[in-house]
């Protein structure tokens, strides 16, 4: 019986996930980062960004399901943050590709900095499947000196008729040029 209650809150759990995440999601713009998180952000430093990186998410707007004769369409949201407790973070891209590399959106129009253990986020609605199975983003990362390598993730949220779906896929590091 207990294992029959835990079942009925997951599925409520991941329900009312599927709920936030659909109800009036709109997909947003390049100017969304600066306005959603205005308080988020800081000024970009005036010194050399002496490291850098790139993170690549594989994320999944689409999953195709039963051999492909079904799909399940997500929501995704992806984070970074900032894991530096005393530097900024400086974004100089976030971009979304689809299945085949083709850029879908851009998401800044010019770097913004996290402040330190701030976290952006950028919302594809589950309508928006331009990205299809095989989609990801590139996040370009610089900052000033020496600092915590971000955290960058992504949650997908779906299903299909009662079945309901959250998964998360990591950021992989790509790039890291250090101090010179």
């Amino acid at each position: 019986m207990c294992h029959t209650r835990m079942k009925a809150a997951i599925c409520a759990i991941l329900a009312c996930l599927l709920l936030i995440h659909t109800r009036g999601a709109e997909a947003q713009t390049a100017n969304s980062i600066e306005q959603n998180f205005a308080s988020s952000l800081t000024s970009v430093p005036s010194e050399a960004l002496a490291v850098s990186g790139s993170f690549y998410v594989p994320v999944y707007s689409s999953v195709s399901m039963s051999q492909g004769k079904l799909r399940a369409d997500f929501s995704v949201t992806l984070s970074v943050h900032n894991a530096s407790e005393s530097r900024p973070l400086v974004l100089k891209r976030v971009a979304y590709f689809d299945t085949a590399g083709k850029l879908v959106e851009s998401y800044l129009k010019a770097p913004v900095a996290l402040k330190p253990f701030a976290t952006i986020e950028v919302f594809i609605p589950t309508s928006d499947v331009r990205g299809g199975t095989g989609a990801n983003f590139m996040v370009d990362w610089a900052a000033a000196g020496e600092i915590a390598e971000p955290a960058v993730e992504a949650l997908m949220v779906g299903g299909i008729g009662a079945g309901h779906y959250a998964f998360i896929s990591q950021g992989r590091p790509v790039k890291l040029v250090g101090k010179n």
